[in-house]
């Protein structure tokens, strides 16, 4: 019975992770970096309706500021 038990919680476990997962300040960065191709020059946390987003300025080779915002759990960008 054991052994039975001990499956399942692992595939619990892991169809659970996202909803736990947190994108770090520099993995948000990174995101919006790699979309841009611009340099960051702030992040900051905060919320987008009732998500928890990390807000990223970043300026771009042609000279365009952008904001883009990244989902705080899921680190895709919104």
């Amino acid at each position: 019975m054991n052994l039975l038990i001990l499956p399942i919680l692992l595939v619990l476990l892991l169809l659970t992770g996202p909803a736990w997962a947190d994108v770090s300040r520099d993995d948000a960065a990174a995101v919006a970096q790699r979309m841009t191709n611009g340099r960051v020059l702030s992040v900051e946390r905060s919320e987008a309706g009732r998500r928890v987003v990390w807000r990223v300025k970043v300026v771009t080779a042609q000279g365009e500021v952008r904001v883009i915002l990244i989902d705080a759990a899921t680190g895709r960008p919104l």
